[in-house]
């Protein structure tokens, strides 16, 4: 599929704006996703492709996030391992998944990730307070064992789809009894990155991707990830949550009203 000069000007910004977002607050899915379905992109090829596009910005976050990362290995290996055969399969119905049944379930998707977005933080507080501990070292097996189940059914719709997947991780970091939210967040980053890792090696081997829209979007996704890591510190992170929560009901609804109509 080709590409115009303006789409691939449109698709940069968009994904520039993807990038930002997902270095400042997460979400950044909301408006590069919906941009190539705007160009009548088809559905599945276009989930591939925004996939492929932005992994790259997390990968980096992931590398960046390193020197924070100090889980033990008896609790990160089976994370790990879950994540990318979650990531994995995710990957796999979503490409068995009919175009028109997956452009059917895009807004409740969307709707789905909003939610997570909006009310991430809340679900995680409450979770959080039913098993807290200081040291990750003293994680049970049985808590590692059931952690690890709560990881693959998050890699797989991390796989499938991924919008607000970060606060579903989170969540299940939290139920392993984290409460710093630092190493929480490398730790959570970490595992985004091999859940979509998983799924960007299926796409390419599928050739679900169309690398003319994915190249322009990745470098728009790293320049908008340097930007938006960059000035990080100085964005009041309540109004980047605001706005990123306000682009996802309105993509929500577009789609309700197209997909339902």
């Amino acid at each position: 599929m080709g590409l115009h000069f303006g789409q691939a000007i449109c698709l940069l910004f968009a994904a520039g704006i993807a990038g930002t977002l997902n270095a400042l607050a997460g979400g950044g899915s909301f408006i590069s996703f919906p941009a190539l379905l705007f160009m009548q992109i088809p559905a599945v090829e276009a989930n591939a492709t925004n996939t492929v596009a932005l992994w790259p910005g997390l990968a980096a976050s992931a590398i960046a996030y390193l020197k924070r990362l100090n889980a033990p290995l008896r609790v990160l290996i089976p994370l790990l391992a879950t994540s990318i055969a979650g990531g994995w399969v995710g990957a796999l119905l979503l490409l068995k998944t009919p175009q028109h049944t997956f452009l059917r379930l895009i807004p409740w998707l969307l709707l789905g990730g909003t939610l997570l977005f909006a009310f991430g933080n809340s679900i995680r507080a409450v979770v959080g307070k039913t098993a807290v501990i200081d040291d990750l070292r003293d994680t049970s097996w049985q808590a590692i064992t059931v952690g690890s189940i709560a990881e693959l059914l998050v890699a797989v719709y991390g796989g499938y789809f991924g919008a607000g997947v970060g606060f579903m991780v989170l969540g299940m970091l939290a139920m392993l009894g984290m409460r710093d939210i630092h190493a929480m967040g490398a730790i959570r980053t970490l595992l985004a990155a091999a859940i979509n890792a998983a799924a960007v090696v299926t796409f390419i081997v599928a050739h679900a991707v169309l690398w003319p829209q994915c190249t322009v979007m990745i470098a728009g996704s790293l320049a908008g990830g340097w930007f938006g890591a960059h000035y990080a510190q100085k964005s009041d992170p309540r109004k980047v949550r605001g706005a990123v929560i306000g682009v996802g009901v309105i993509m929500t609804a577009y789609f309700f009203f197209v997909t339902l109509r």
